[in-house]
């Protein structure tokens, strides 16, 4: 496969892939803002316990993540794998 055979098959799936980023987001936006606390002026208080929990999760590389926040990562990446076999299984001589 060449190069240009990639890239008609990565732009054959941009736009899928992008409505998973997109409900990946959305659905990382609606636990954040559950977890907050709204205020008067419609602006969100994070708990100080959230914050720092995920500034060191910010802070830290994959490999340096524990198992349990790896398998956070693991699970949204799930969410990408269907996009791309079926376009795999399409695109690509299925060599026994």
């Amino acid at each position: 496969m060449n190069k240009d055979d990639i890239d008609a098959q990565l732009s054959s799936i941009f736009e899928k892939l992008a409505a998973i980023e997109h409900d990946r987001w959305s659905h990382w936006q609606r636990y954040m803002h559950s977890k907050c606390s709204m205020q008067a002026d419609g602006s969100l208080l994070i708990p100080p316990n959230l914050v720092a929990q995920w500034e060191r999760l910010i802070a830290l590389p994959y490999d340096h993540l524990d198992e349990d926040e790896k398998n956070s990562d693991r699970e949204q990446v799930q969410r990408y794998l269907p996009v791309i076999r079926d376009t795999l299984e399409r695109r690509s001589p299925i060599v026994p």
